[in-house]
């Protein structure tokens, strides 16, 4: 059993070595220090470490970007202390002699960093809590593996690239077979960190698959993600191979999604709420407060949508008939509408088919539970299940088809500026104006392809 109280044991054992001291950062990514085991023992485990607060502005590239108030230029890109949270520590099989643990941020005088985004969910969990509330939720990721390791994927510039599989594969075991020597080596390792892994599978693009985790408590969910995001990338390049989760790498095959499933429950007694009690009228299939907390999705699916799609490529998966959605509807099991009604009992949940593989799960969970709130505190009433294929259906209402579209809807968002508050809400919507603002810094190969020689 790995704790903090075990570790000085296992590290005089040379059983570990290093200590991963990690946050995540604006990308969902997790970013620290490797800290040797005696140091991490006598210095860090108390302490924490220090860390430059320009992490929480900078870009994919890790470049700091302009229009932050909470740290600039101006501000000397100061320091944050990254104080460890002692659950989430866990071994890193796929690393021999490697642990992690994930931090939570505060200044130097303790006050938690409001923009950080574990500590953005954080708060979203303590609201449903006022409202005797837990969200437990789950996120199923999707990635494409490729025959290509990343140094040859960047060598020819992300052109060319050989899926690690020559058909479609959903739910094909004989193809998955072949790329087991990767995907057991995932499943495994992840089992080993304490992730519990429930199946994986191939999914329907050619080389793209899903791994599955156990749903969970949304902070506990949004650290696996981040665990198992990073992992998979590791135990790809350890095989030599490459691996990624942009919501669309080709417009010739599917997008990789990130369904995100939420279900209530009392967090008093533990009892799920998002099913009808027995005796209880409820055409929806759903509970009076489950039923507000659908609406409030459905509400603010469009102002919120760039927690769900943080990058121009994102929108490329929205695509009709392609198993993204495009509206703004709820179903029974239909996978055609953006947000789709499974389980009964227990296990009745709502999973939202809107965010891609390429989201924060800090932010994206944080929206949802925003926008079930908001539902929940208006008791908003929900339209009937939408029945048919909504992808075909005129007049429906639809999720942003650009990122500037969502950044218009989040920069005026009523949900998002009650939910996360000015300093935050402001925070993310600069993230989001200088991720367009660098999308218009380019020529792409596109552009010149269609303009160099025929205009």
């Amino acid at each position: 059993m790995l704790t903090l109280e075990t570790l000085p044991h296992q590290i005089r054992t040379g059983d570990v070595h290093t200590v991963v001291v990690a946050f995540p950062d604006l990308q969902g990514r997790p970013v620290g220090k490797r800290v040797t085991g005696a140091h991490f023992v006598d210095h860090v485990a108390d302490h924490g470490i220090e860390a430059c607060d320009y992490l929480l502005a900078c870009d994919v590239d890790m470049e700091p970007l302009p229009g932050y108030e909470f740290t600039n230029w101006d501000t000397g890109y100061g320091d944050v202390v990254a104080t460890v949270d002692p659950q989430t520590l866990r071994p890193i099989p796929w690393m021999p002699g490697n642990v992690l643990v994930l931090c939570d941020l505060t200044d130097h005088e303790g006050r938690p960093v409001e923009v950080s985004p574990r500590r953005i969910l954080r708060r979203q969990v303590e609201r449903a809590a006022e409202h005797g509330l837990e969200v437990k939720c789950a996120t199923e990721l999707e990635f494409y593996l490729f025959l290509d390791s990343f140094a040859e994927a960047e060598e020819r510039r992300w052109h060319g690239l050989r899926p690690h599989a020559s058909s479609i594969e959903d739910y094909q075991l004989l193809q998955t077979s072949r790329e087991e020597y990767v995907i057991e080596h995932i499943r495994n390792g992840m089992l080993a960190a304490g992730m519990p892994v429930e199946f994986s599978k191939g999914e329907a693009g050619i080389g793209q698959h899903e791994i599955n985790l156990t749903y969970g408590g949304a902070l506990e969910v949004a650290d696996r993600h981040l665990v198992f995001k990073h992992g998979v990338k590791e135990i790809a390049q350890q095989h030599g191979r490459a691996a990624t989760f942009m919501a669309k790498w080709s417009m010739a095959t599917a997008g990789s999604s990130c369904h995100l499933h939420t279900s209530l429950w009392d967090a008093a007694s533990g009892t799920p709420l998002m099913a009808p009690a027995e005796g209880e009228a409820a055409p929806s299939g759903f509970s009076a407060v489950g039923a507000q907390w659908v609406a409030g999705q459905l509400h603010a699916a469009r102002e919120l949508a760039w927690c769900f799609a943080p990058y121009v490529n994102s929108y490329r998966r929205y695509v009709p008939d392609s198993w993204a959605p495009t509206a703004v509807a709820w179903g029974e099991d239909n996978r055609t509408c953006g947000f789709r009604a499974v389980g009964h009992g227990a296990g009745r949940r709502l999973e939202s088919r809107v965010p891609g593989a390429d989201v924060n799960p800090y932010i994206a969970l944080a929206a949802a539970i925003a926008a079930g709130l908001w539902g929940i505190d208006r008791q908003l009433a929900l339209a009937p299940a939408f029945t048919g294929n909504a992808y075909r259906t005129p007049g429906m209402a639809r999720l942003p088809t650009t990122l500037p579209e969502a950044i218009a809807d989040f920069e005026t968002s009523a949900v998002a500026a009650e939910a996360f508050g000015a300093d935050v809400h402001h925070h993310l919507v600069n993230t989001a104006r200088q991720e367009w603002a660098k999308a218009n810094s380019v020529v792409t190969d596109w552009e010149l392809a269609r303009n160099f020689e025929r205009i």
